[in-house]
């Protein structure tokens, strides 16, 4: 039976250099700190992006394919930098770089280590656009997530900026909320479609028709509570300290709908897709 785990030692040079190279550039800024400019410490994030991404590649190209939560958690990081990167441009006082490199480098080490069931030759051709689409929405989420926190910490800066009669520069608040809200609703947009694949192709994806296992129930909880953020925000203009708990309790039922089941199913039960 195929181990749920392996050592690094039985890691295919391929892709074992490319993760170790990108876990020291997202570690780099972090362990050298003061010593790097600005613009090195985001060469340093865009090397790791780069490095992360041909990771990626050599895990899911090498034969046979794999995949699995530690894998889908690895894309997901990896599609939050990549839209942190983006965002840097447009507002360049935005400050989540610390954050994103210690997910970044602990989903790729999670991906070496867990590399997921191997995919079988005889899957659906829908299996690949179920996964895109999941993964996608697992990426606007998380980045949504991020920006919920970076609210937390503008309103915290903000009542300390009063207190102190200090203006302390950052993204405005209202900008991060109106981001935030973006990434929910594009993230909803993919969950729904991940979820109505799911339903019309069950059987030719999994073999069997939708059941309502951990898997389904979570993400529809997942579904219907960001569907009541959304409703709220545009008929009663929910905003502030509720959405962003709201956003937090989605993003956990997701979490526990995918990642959580199907570590179980990989690494506890040695089970596949």
């Amino acid at each position: 039976m195929e181990l749920p785990f392996r050592l690094l030692t039985h890691v295919p040079w391929w892709t074992l250099v490319p993760a170790a190279l990108a876990v020291l550039a997202y570690v780099a800024p972090t362990l050298l700190g003061q010593r790097l400019a600005p613009q090195q410490a985001r060469t340093a994030l865009v090397a790791a992006w780069v490095l992360h991404a041909l990771t990626l590649v050599a895990d899911m190209l090498a034969p046979p394919p794999h995949f699995g939560f530690a894998l889908a958690l690895s894309i997901t990081a990896w599609l939050m930098l990549t839209m942190y990167l983006v965002e840097q441009q447009l507002y360049p006082r935005m400050r989540a770089a610390g954050t994103l490199s210690a997910m970044g480098a602990l989903a790729v080490l999670l991906a070496l280590v867990f590399p997921g069931q191997a995919l079988s030759g005889q899957q659906s051709a829908w299996m690949p656009l179920h996964l895109a689409l999941g993964v996608a929405s697992y990426g606007m989420f998380a980045a949504a997530v991020v920006h919920a926190g970076l609210m937390t910490r503008a309103e915290r800066r903000m009542r300390l900026a009063a207190a102190s009669d200090d203006s302390a520069p950052g993204v405005p608040l209202l900008t991060l909320e109106r981001i935030m809200f973006r990434c929910v609703q594009v993230g909803f947009a993919l969950l729904s479609a991940t979820l109505l694949v799911g339903m019309l192709f069950g059987e030719t994806l999994y073999g069997h028709a939708w059941r309502w296992d951990h898997k389904s129930v979570f993400s529809i909880l997942a579904w219907l509570l960001f569907a009541v953020l959304l409703l709220g925000r545009a008929r009663f203009g929910w905003r502030g300290l509720r959405a962003v708990r709201m956003v937090y309790a989605g993003a956990a039922l997701l979490l526990m709908a995918y990642a959580g089941s199907r570590f179980v199913l990989e690494v506890i039960l040695g089970r596949g897709l």
